[in-house]
């Protein structure tokens, strides 16, 4: 057993530095926080900033899996609380437009789609900012359209959040039935890109080294983000899902490359 040990961590650090690690731990820990507290983010957090010093595939494609899998918990308790008449066309639409994304991811120029997806991030924030709100009853063809361009963006880099981010916290709904939309959501579309992502061989051994040293990190930030929802005020959800938000948009800009490097 030590020797197979020894051979993961040698075939490890062959395919990520130590201080690549270290850094890319300390983000995944930042982004478990985010995503146990709010709901979503983690891909926002984690996706420009891994993007910067790993092959965005490889970041796209170990970030899914670990979310997908250690996220479940969270999912168990939301899918009481979710408003399944939103939820389910966004999840339809995400999982048929996820592979349009993936197809950018595997044949377009990273450096457009980081622009692309940074112009849509801050155009949503600015949206929300101007104090906009969806009053209307949502229907399922606008939650159909919000799910289509959320698939297209977590088929390019796994920043699908701001789109149903700011559907759903644009109407009136309390911030836990938001969250639990979200926790759904990205669950169930997790899915779709899964296959989308395995169709295009995404899911190589670095994935699988990338997976192995992430995973404690990543579960211990979920577990402290979700312990501190409970205890937060409601009124905060908002503030700091906008913070989120203007996060990716700024972090996404691949002007600060040189300075994340």
């Amino acid at each position: 057993m030590p020797c197979r040990f020894q051979r993961l961590m040698f075939d490890i650090f062959s395919s990520f530095s130590p201080g690549t690690l270290m850094f890319l731990g300390a983000v995944l820990f930042v982004a478990g926080i985010v995503r146990g507290f709010a709901g979503f983010g983690a891909g926002m957090i984690f996706m420009p900033m891994a993007t910067a010093i790993v092959y965005p595939p490889t970041a796209a494609a170990g970030f899914l899996f670990l979310d997908f899998a250690i996220a479940m918990p969270l999912v168990v308790r939301a899918v009481r609380m979710c408003d399944w008449n939103t939820v389910i066309p966004a999840v339809v639409a995400s999982v048929i437009f996820v592979h349009t994304g993936t197809w950018f991811l595997a044949n377009g120029d990273v450096l457009m789609l980081r622009w692309v997806i940074f112009a849509i991030v801050a155009g949503l924030l600015a949206l929300l900012v101007s104090g906009w709100r969806y009053h209307s009853k949502p229907t399922r063809t606008v939650s159909f359209g919000v799910g289509a361009v959320a698939g297209v963006l977590g088929g390019i880099s796994q920043v699908s959040g701001p789109p149903v981010v700011a559907f759903w916290l644009s109407s009136a709904k309390e911030p836990a039935i938001v969250r639990a939309n979200l926790i759904v959501f990205f669950a169930l579309a997790s899915i779709g890109t899964i296959l989308a992502y395995w169709l295009n061989g995404f899911f190589t051994l670095e994935v699988g080294h990338f997976l192995f040293a992430g995973i404690p990190a990543y579960a211990l930030g979920l577990f402290v983000g979700s312990k501190t929802f409970g205890k937060a005020d409601p009124k905060y959800y908002r503030l700091i899902a906008y913070s989120l938000i203007a996060i990716a948009a700024i972090t996404s800009m691949p002007a600060l490359d040189t300075w994340l490097r």
